[in-house]
């Protein structure tokens, strides 16, 4: 009988995490498709150009987070991408586990269980920044970049 439920809980098991890693995917692809790797700073360097046309920029960087206008009524495009990494790890245990292992911890043995706890995490931010000017024939007359990681 136990030979059954364990052959039979393995593709469940085994159902479920695919499942977990198939929607982690999923949400990556999503996640992809709406920034994709278009914005940086190498795509600007080799593909933006002076005298480039708003579609090919469109093409090349996707839509404009703000487009409005300069004190000419010229067209200025901004792109502004911020991104947030964070990196979090954590660890605990008992002492009594660790020293008489897991018999001398449920006996007890007269020696005080300690737990500790332990972990560290980072956080950090990227921005970038892309300001893209147009002239009155709708053409690339000007750009520039900025980015910063605190």
């Amino acid at each position: 009988m136990k030979r059954f439920i364990t052959v039979t809980c393995i593709p469940v098991v085994f159902l479920l995490l695919l499942s977990g890693c198939s929607a982690t995917q999923h949400a990556r692809a999503v996640q992809d498709g709406q920034d994709g790797d278009r914005l940086t700073v190498g795509t600007v360097q080799r593909e933006i150009h002076v005298g480039m046309s708003g579609a090919k920029v469109i093409e090349i960087l996707g839509s404009p987070n703000v487009v409005t206008t300069d004190e000419q009524r010229r067209e200025v495009w901004v792109y502004d991408k911020i991104s947030t990494e964070s990196v979090h790890s954590a660890s605990s245990g008992g002492i009594a586990a660790l020293i008489f292992g897991p018999i001398g911890a449920a006996a007890g043995g007269g020696m005080a269980s300690g737990n500790y706890s332990s972990g560290a995490s980072a956080t950090s931010q990227r921005t970038f920044t892309v300001i893209i000017k147009f002239n009155e024939q709708k053409t690339v007359r000007d750009f520039a970049y900025h980015t910063t990681r605190f």
